[in-house]
């Protein structure tokens, strides 16, 4: 049973930062890309940033370049957001994605994750 279990959510006031986790279990990590979505209250879920299986690319929205940071640990099966300088349009439920290295690394831009987890909170307060 494959599962993606986010956490680190929660309320932080503009200019603070927040580090979000997702832990992974069920599947061969290393063989999945990963990345993360937001869902904002009343509109669509997008795109945030993303890794390659290898660690070596990134990639992330306009909005959140030069303050957010996507990460992974093979050891401990998770993948990690560092974000910094939270301003109130990054109020959201974030949310983690999984797709299999099958498919190519830009995947995020046109496919649907093949997993997806239970999403978590983040609230910023002006």
């Amino acid at each position: 049973q494959v599962q993606l279990v986010e956490s680190g959510g929660g309320l932080v006031q503009a200019g603070g930062s927040l580090r979000l986790s997702c832990a992974v279990s069920g599947l061969t990590f290393s063989a999945y890309h990963m990345a993360w979505f937001r869902q904002a209250p009343g509109k669509e879920r997008l795109f945030v940033a993303a890794i390659s299986v290898t660690g070596a690319t990134t990639a992330y929205v306009d909005s959140v370049k030069g303050r957010f940071t996507i990460s992974r640990d093979y050891a401990r099966n998770t993948v990690f957001l560092q974000m910094n300088s939270l301003e109130p349009d990054d109020t959201a439920v974030y949310y983690c994605a999984a797709k299999s290295y099958t498919y190519p690394y830009g995947w995020y831009e046109a496919l649907e994750p093949d997993y997806w987890g239970q999403g978590t909170p983040v609230t910023v307060s002006s």
